[in-house]
């Protein structure tokens, strides 16, 4: 039974940081690409960044490129975002997914699996 499980998510001054971790298991993962993406009160859930296990090779969304860097730890199946100089408008519930893909990164469609989501919330 695959399972993903956010952690990391909380409450932080705008301009601060956060890394939310996400720990992969029930499956082997090498050959999958993992993604974060978020979503907003009212609005649609968008792509933050991804990476590809094998390779490593990473894209971010141009909202979070400089502030954000996604990592892996292929030893602990967990991956990482960290966030920084954390903006408002970076307020969401932050999911991670899973997903055997070699294009449509950046659409959550193309992921099969996710984990429940963990609250960020970013005060002015």
């Amino acid at each position: 039974q695959v399972q993903l499980v956010e952690s990391g998510g909380g409450l932080v001054q705008a301009g601060g940081s956060l890394r939310l971790s996400c720990a992969a298991s029930g499956r082997t993962f090498s050959s999958y690409v993992m993604g974060w993406f978020r979503q907003a009160p009212g609005k649609e859930r968008e792509f933050v960044a991804a990476i590809r296990w094998s390779g490593g090779s990473s894209w971010y969304a141009d909202s979070v490129k400089g502030r954000f860097t996604i990592s892996g730890d292929n030893a602990k199946n967990t991956v990482y975002l960290q966030m920084n100089s954390l903006k408002p408008e970076d307020t969401a519930v932050y999911y991670c997914a899973a997903g055997r893909l070699n294009n449509g990164i950046t659409y959550y469609g193309n992921y099969g699996y996710w984990g429940q989501g963990t609250q960020v919330t970013v005060s002015s």
